[in-house]
């Protein structure tokens, strides 16, 4: 398979006219050459921080606070989570995940709530989808039996020292809330020595320097931080600290869309396009230990394929700046997982 146009190559999606030869579901080739295709030739995005169980609640929470909406274990999130059966909760996680398959995303690293019976529900619903979810797991450490990790609420709201240690021993990432009210909960998670800082809204400097001394990556969510009114990320000094990944949180607060979630970060904070393309691909990718989200030979053939001659995206002259600011779900010709 070969699939033309204007494609993004490499770490630093650099745009050249040519073509990704595909074999066997792996990129064998980059080619520059002349190509009468427009289309728009990128990594899959891989969405760094979702709770699609949340699927069962889309927009119940719009004006809630976060103890409200989300905080374990009264708030709304939860009473619906334990109200829903089993049957509605997994076809709704699985029209979230075919959505995100539609709109471009390859994987995604879901906090799953429920324990093991959570972690399998969304197993049984990704079954049939081309997304394939990365599960961090809740509860108890013999979740790790079905999950690929631990994602835990936040150090405010439990002590998740076993769970941490479960982690370590079994060889998986220990991922967890931290700052996203405030910054009291942010020395304790830094404590556990995680894999994975979600949030981190209100990080101080002394806690930017420890993520950085540890090289502990950040997955930031934006959109979902001004619908809870809860801050806002400090991006630029999280990209200045360590590694820094796009997501779109709670499904019930937002689209799981990347397109919006990066449109947002590019027009709201002092980042480049490249930056955010990377924090919606290559990034969430290498925090779970996956080996798409950049177009090169050897990578799996995890593409977006745009439509360049659109309505929308026709007469850009900036093909990257065009994915993350312009470019939306109407612009997608094609999606290879």
């Amino acid at each position: 398979m070969q699939i033309e146009g204007t494609v993004l190559r490499g770490r630093e999606f650099d745009p050249i006219e040519g073509r990704v030869v595909v074999e066997d579901g792996e990129i064998v080739a980059v080619e520059e050459a002349a190509v009468e295709s427009d289309a728009v030739v990128c990594p899959a995005f891989v969405n760094a921080h979702t709770h699609i169980g949340d699927s069962i609640a889309k927009e119940a929470a719009v004006g809630l606070s976060l103890t409200d909406a989300v905080a374990p274990p009264d708030s709304l999130k939860h009473r619906r989570l334990a109200a829903a059966d089993r049957t509605e909760l997994v076809t709704a996680m699985r029209r979230t995940l075919r959505f995100m398959g539609q709109s471009g995303t390859a994987s995604c690293l879901d906090f799953r709530e429920s324990g093991v019976a959570g972690a399998r529900a969304l197993r049984d619903a990704a079954r049939p989808v081309d997304v394939d979810p990365f599960i961090f797991g809740s509860e108890d450490p013999s979740v790790l039996d079905v999950a690929d990790g631990f994602g835990a609420s936040g150090a405010n709201d439990d002590e998740f020292s076993a769970q941490r240690a479960a982690a370590e021993e079994r060889g998986v990432p220990f991922a967890i809330h931290a700052g996203e009210p405030d910054a009291t909960d942010i020395d304790p998670a830094l404590a556990l020595e995680p894999d994975l800082l979600v949030h981190m809204v209100h990080a101080q400097e002394d806690h930017l320097e420890r993520v950085a001394d540890r090289s502990i990556p950040v997955a930031v969510c934006p959109r979902a931080n001004t619908v809870l009114d809860v801050g806002r990320p400090p991006i630029r000094k999280l990209l200045d600290h360590t590694t820094v990944a796009l997501g779109t949180d709670n499904v019930m607060l937002n689209a799981p869309s990347m397109f919006r979630e990066m449109a947002y970060t590019a027009k709201g904070f002092d980042v480049t396009a490249r930056e955010v393309l990377a924090m919606a691909t290559t990034a969430g990718a290498e925090i779970a230990g996956l080996d798409c989200g950049v177009v090169a030979p050897g990578r799996p053939a995890k593409l977006l394929v745009l439509d360049g001659d659109s309505d929308n995206l026709a007469g850009a002259h900036d093909p990257v700046r065009a994915v993350v600011r312009r470019a939306g779900v109407d612009d997608v010709e094609r999606v290879v997982l």
